[in-house]
This record gives C-alpha cells, structure tokens and sequence, in this order.
C-alpha cells in the first residue's frame, strides 16, 4: 500500500508525536511509515567489485584471531543516522551537534532537554534490529573465526545480534547510570517512570539523532520532569561516554590487550576520526598486524590499510565465508 502523501513527508522529518491517553503513552506510527527510510542514513555508495570482494576473502580467510572494530555506519542500514556521513550524516543534515558531558553534568535545564528528548526517541531507537551485517558478524563469532568484537556505538544492535565477546567502547544507550552512587538500571525502567511523572505532558518532534533523541521546543520541554536516582536521588545519565567524556582507562587496556592478542584488524564502518578508536589502529600498526577497512568515504587510516573498500556493510559482509 502507497503511503499518503503526509507520510511521504514523515519519510523525511521524521515526525513523531507523543501524547498521553488515559495513562497510555501513543506513539506516532509515522515513524514506522516506510521501510525506504532506513536508506536515508546511507550515503551513495559504488556497485560492489568483485575484485575487492575477493580481497577481503582472502583477507578472511587468512585470518585466524580477527579483532572487528564496528562504527555508525554498520547501523545506519538499520535506520540509524550517523554524524559525519556525507550529504546523510547529522552534521550535513542539520547544525546541531551532540551534547557534551560537562554541559550535562553541569546543567539541570540542558538534563531537562535531553531526557524530554529522549524520551520521546526512546520507543523508536530500543525498536531498532540488526542488519545483516550485525548478524554476519555473529556467526563468525559462532565459527571461531572473530576473536573479539569492538564498537564504538551505542544502541546494542551487536547483542541483539547474538555477539558476546564484545567490548562496547563507548557504553550502551539500554542502561542508565546515577552519576552519584553508580547505581545502574534499564533503559526501560527509566522509561516507565518517565510516563508516570509525565502523566499529561505531550510533544511534537521533528528529526531524529544519532544517539536515540528527538528534536524539540524548548518551550515543549520546559513542563517535563526527570525522575532522580532510586537509591540516592542523584542525577541519571545514560551508561554512554558523551562528547567530552572520555573512555574508562580499564576498558582502553582491555581493547588494547584484545588488539595485541589479535593477528588482522578488520574495520567496519567507522571513518576512525575519534581518538578513542583510532589508537586502537595505532596499536595494530604497531603490531604491524594486516588492517582491512570496510567503509563508505575516506578514513583516517586508509594509508594503513591492505585492503579498502567502500561499500555497504551489509551488502558485502554476508558474502564473506568466515571458514
């Protein structure tokens, strides 16, 4: 069936209402109009060459303990947008950046906007699955043919995929931490105490961000309250490191252990333009293991790389036999 011509618009805004009805939050259904959004967030990419494909084969095929280092742009087929893919990504598509931690950790108004926000995002992001891409990845896990699994996003797709050895670099959006007393809890327990302090409130929102928020008004967001902490009433932020922040110094050694033990480093997705990642490609030079880069554009290591290919991952990791 066609979708109306306002649904036609959605595809591109992304709209979404949320409203409160005799204690029930509704959702906008606009939001699962047309499976042709998921192809928004992926930039143009070339016709696979064979000839490429038959490198990384080789690639594979020579690997014996592969580290997979995964970025924004294995979920951007799974309907998630990216920051800096070009003409798609967040920051061609619009000027507002991501927050920064030491704004949020500062700032009781900018807490406010971002759990309005996210609120409303929530029941999209958590809904998002894996891409075939995600679940190649699992089974080569599953064969003994990927040694450890490292990404640097956050919306768990990678677990949804079955992945278990698995570092994610930069948290995991499903799990919200007190800044206080450390106390974690799920996402979705969160999001049920939101809809109880927030019986009456409603929102409009048009766009969607990487990292699971919408966007509002302020004036929309200036009635909205935020639960505190359970155990100590502290402030809650998502279990993410936010632009700013930095990455745990345990889970930098681990990686780095991982990247030592491993003996070929495939990237897939990432441009490698965070230090948090790229280190870990210095440590493999260092190594002088092989590196193999699947992405869309440019990265910041493809002078590093053996092979390189700009393709989507879930076009083209399927096709790889891991045995």
């Amino acid at each position: 069936m066609k979708c109306p011509q306002s649904c036609e618009r959605m595809k591109m805004s992304f709209g979404l209402t949320f409203k409160s009805a005799k204690g029930r939050w509704i959702a906008n259904p606009s939001w699962q109009c047309s499976k042709a959004s998921i192809g928004l967030f992926v930039p143009a990419s070339p016709p696979l060459d064979p000839e490429k494909v038959k490198e990384l084969q080789r690639f594979i095929t020579l690997s014996k303990r592969l580290l997979v280092m995964t970025g924004a742009g294995i979920s951007t087929e799974s309907g998630i947008p990216d920051y800096r893919s070009e003409k798609v990504g967040l920051y061609a598509r619009t000027d507002r950046r991501p927050i920064q931690h030491g704004d949020f950790v500062r700032s009781a108004p900018i807490r406010q906007r971002y759990w309005a926000r996210n609120f409303v995002g929530w029941p999209q992001f958590s809904s998002h699955q894996p891409n075939p891409a995600h679940w190649a990845l699992s089974t080569w896990e599953k064969l003994g043919k990927l040694y450890w699994l490292v990404t640097q996003n956050v919306d768990a797709l990678h677990t949804k995929a079955g992945s278990r050895r698995l570092t994610e670099l930069h948290g995991c959006m499903h799990r919200v931490l007190c800044l206080d007393c450390g106390e974690q809890t799920p996402r979705g327990v969160l999001q049920e105490r939101f809809q109880v302090l927030n019986p009456t409130w409603s929102a409009e929102a048009y766009g969607l961000a990487p990292d699971g928020d919408v966007f509002l008004s302020e004036e929309q967001v200036r009635s909205f309250q935020v639960p505190s902490c359970v155990q100590c009433g502290g402030h809650l932020k998502p279990d993410v490191v936010f632009f700013g922040d930095t990455v745990n110094p345990d889970k930098v050694d681990f990686v780095h252990k991982r990247v030592k033990e491993a003996d070929s480093l495939l990237v897939v997705g990432s441009s490698l333009q965070v230090y948090s990642s790229y280190r870990f490609i210095l440590t493999a030079r260092e190594k002088k293991l092989p590196i193999a880069i699947l992405n869309i554009g440019p990265t910041r290591s493809d002078d590093l790389a053996c092979v390189k290919l700009n393709s989507r991952c879930g076009e083209l990791l399927p096709l790889i036999d891991p045995r």
